[in-house]
């Protein structure tokens, strides 16, 4: 058989093989984009802004009501909804649902990234003097976050004991990701994102 018939059958055979395994390896993307460190008894949460359906305020939310922290800095950028901050509307958001609105503490930040948002929340823990936190976020975000933020943290040479606290995604899941359409744009934009980073972008 000549050379090229070799080829063209070994890749053929690597199709068929990544086909069948399909599901395994898009799994495998999933997970590799969480880090969920699990909560703790800590000084304050923080939740970072980005989601619009609520569930990380709501993950946080618990978080107090479960003792882990007495309260929770709330990030909210402006972001394109009439002028309102992300962080007033989750507030309002999570004390329709009950909870008391004393608990949640709206931090302005004007930032167009995790690592700007990594920056002021971090500046404004430092004022705080806060020694230890949770940070809150989506869990398909939480892997890129937590390195985001290791790294600020060194940079600034201000280190409060961090741990991350996944929330769940109203789309992603790691385990199905790529049958819903919302979570297939997720992860092309989380994954686009952990490349540009890790070569400087």
């Amino acid at each position: 058989m000549p050379r090229g018939r070799y080829l063209f059958l070994g890749l053929l055979l690597a199709a068929a093989a990544l086909y069948l395994c399909r599901d395994a390896w898009l799994a495998a993307m999933g997970r590799v984009l969480i880090h969920d460190d699990g909560p703790a008894k800590a000084e304050i949460a923080v939740v970072l802004a980005g989601d619009g359906y609520g569930h990380r305020i709501e993950k946080a939310a618990a978080l107090v009501r479960q003792g882990y922290v007495p309260s929770v800095l709330v990030d909210g950028t402006p972001d394109g909804s009439y002028g309102f901050l992300e962080s007033d509307m989750a507030i309002a958001f999570i004390t329709r649902e009950g909870f008391p609105a004393a608990w949640f503490i709206g931090l302005t930040c004007r930032s167009h990234s995790t690592a700007e948002e990594a920056q002021a929340v971090l500046a404004e823990l430092r004022r705080r003097n806060i020694h230890s936190f949770l940070l809150v976020t989506s869990d398909y975000h939480t892997a890129r976050a937590n390195r985001i933020f290791r790294a600020w943290e060194r940079q600034t040479g201000y280190a409060p004991a961090m741990r991350v606290v996944a929330a769940p995604d109203e789309y992603f899941t790691a385990s199905a990701w790529w049958r819903n359409r919302e979570a297939r744009k997720t992860v092309l934009t989380e994954w686009t994102k952990t490349f540009a980073a890790a070569v400087g972008m």
